[in-house]
């Protein structure tokens, strides 16, 4: 079948809150936009399977300073205080138009107000497909992105795909491009985030951008046994046991070091029965499909205990992803834009973030300036945006140097081996990690030389190799952090090093690099 061959003034990769904030931000600035989204926009990723917190805090100078500080510590002072600051401002005023645009059925408090600190994500992500379609925005569902199209001059132009119901390639000649495709979770089951491979790393790495903070990338959700419900937040409320009945002291729902030492060995247990009767309806207001799978297993999570474990969650719930280098999101590639867990939140958060919450509100907020920055873009180059001579530039899992063989499954396995398992990964050491670095080597090697195929199937390959590459960037830059900060901890490194205060700026694709980029906050400190 013929190429589906389309043009627009801004194409967004994603469909997830930053794709459709970007998407909508974008048509309302004038630009014609393309959204292609590799399930169905609305119900695909990690937010539609679930609800979320909202980094919402109302314009009070104190309140807003307290948000800011509460995480500095967390993140290993990483964090920007005006990025924090801009966050905060879009995100009450987009949350604020989705109570009165977009009439979301917050809840009400007990004074009668809306509470708008949280958002259920079927129903959040149903109402910004609506407004993305009234706003003429034209959206591809089952329409995966395999690689960016460029210029003679290296700008993006573009993109190309595959539809998968159509069983049709399709490109579009654009602008700009927004790249909003979640983070990395390794296909590890965890909810929602089969969709989240690390694609748009891969392709904006292939088209010269730089990546930032992967080394904050060991993000791993407790989950019930055999389930892939890895809401977090109210483990808070749990006390956790050893095989034996024996309380396993030092686990919290922040601190998993325990845990995933127990798992090594045995089982672990759980019980949220730190949890009075108000906080119980509470809860079960907050995330009812928290609750289902105990629900149908006849459990009472209150009373009775669970067996637990923990499912990978990578760049998802880290804060690694692709460099922006402007207010509005730009990376360093002319007409390439990135928002969501595509792109780092350490801007925000630093070296921490947990779910929900800060990457919401994130979402939100980059999703938006990304959005306006491309249609502007997009409006700078006049005519000739949608006209340009383009060239591909997907190359690993698309074009390999050798004859073509879909062994996508044997890469998905092999990277893994080396991601999934708690004491490589998680319990980080410098010896394991240039173990797991020699392996993913190979691999990379392998499928630069054999990976590859069309179709259905080049989606597949073009998955595995942004899975190698993400968790190479991850080590690598892991590697180069030799001190525990945020959520990047090292056994053979347990303390914090203040000469360390810096970010990792990561880079290549045959070649690795990692070099540091010192933060606002140090730099002022270094020069007064």
């Amino acid at each position: 079948m013929d190429a589906l061959e389309l043009a627009a003034d801004v194409f967004v990769a994603g469909g997830g809150p930053a794709a459709t904030w970007a998407a909508l931000q974008a048509a309302r600035d004038g630009a014609q936009v393309v959204l292609a989204d590799k399930g169905f926009c609305g119900t695909s990723g990690a937010t539609a399977a679930a609800g979320t917190g909202v980094w919402y805090v109302p314009p009070e100078p104190a309140a807003r300073e307290a948000a800011m500080a509460s995480r500095e510590e967390l993140g290993g002072r990483l964090a920007d205080r005006r990025w924090a600051a801009r966050v905060l401002r879009e995100t009450y005023d987009r949350m604020n138009e989705l109570a009165v645009v977009a009439r979301y059925p917050f809840p009400v408090g007990e004074d009668g107000a809306q509470l708008r600190t949280g958002l259920q994500g079927p129903e959040y992500l149903r109402r910004m497909r609506i407004l993305v379609r009234r706003a003429g925005v034209r959206v591809l569902d089952h329409s995966p992105v395999t690689e960016l199209l460029a210029d003679p001059s290296g700008a993006v132009a573009g993109a190309a795909g595959y539809r998968r119901q159509a069983r049709q390639p399709y490109r579009v000649r654009a602008g700009a491009v927004v790249l909003a495709t979640g983070g990395c979770a390794f296909l590890s089951k965890a909810l929602g985030c089969d969709v989240n491979t690390g694609d748009g790393a891969l392709f904006a790495v292939e088209a010269g951008a730089e990546l930032s903070g992967m080394e904050f990338s060991n993000a791993y959700g407790i989950a019930p046994e055999g389930t892939s419900v890895t809401k977090t937040a109210f483990y808070h409320f749990a006390t956790f046991y050893r095989a034996d009945g024996s309380v396993l002291e030092g686990a919290s729902g922040i601190r998993r070091t325990p845990i995933a030492r127990e798992l090594l060995t045995g089982k672990v247990f759980c019980r949220l029965d730190l949890a009075d009767e108000r906080a119980r309806t509470a809860m079960r207001l907050a995330q009812p499909n928290f609750f289902l799978t105990f629900d149908r297993m006849g459990i009472d999570p209150f009373r009775e205990k669970f067996p637990i474990t923990l499912l990978a969650e990578g760049t998802v719930r880290g804060t690694g992803g692709i460099r922006i280098v402007s207010d509005d999101c730009a990376t360093t590639v002319p007409g390439l834009y990135a928002a969501g867990d595509a792109a780092t939140r350490e801007l925000i958060c630093g070296g921490f973030t947990g779910g929900g919450s800060h990457n919401a509100a994130w979402a939100i907020s980059s999703g938006t300036w990304a959005g306006r920055g491309a249609a502007r873009y997009a409006r700078s180059l006049g005519v000739r945006a949608t006209g340009r001579r383009v060239r591909a530039l997907g190359e690993a899992g698309l074009r390999p140097s050798g004859p073509p063989r879909d062994e996508h499954r044997e890469i998905v396995a092999g990277v893994q081996r080396e991601v999934l398992p708690y004491d490589k990964n998680y319990l980080r050491h410098g010896n394991a990690l240039t173990a797991s670095l020699a392996e993913l080597d190979g691999l990379w090697t392998q499928l630069r030389t054999s990976l590859g195929g069309a179709g259905e199937s080049a989606v597949r390959t073009r998955q595995a190799a942004a899975m190698t590459a993400h968790a190479r960037w991850m080590y690598r830059a892991a590697l180069a952090r030799p001190e525990s900060r945020g959520m990047a901890k090292r056994l053979d490194f347990p303390d914090q090093d203040s000469a360390q205060q810096h970010r990792l700026r990561t880079g290549g694709l045959d070649q690795v690099w990692v070099r540091p980029e010192r933060t606002a906050e140090a730099a002022a400190g270094a020069a007064s």
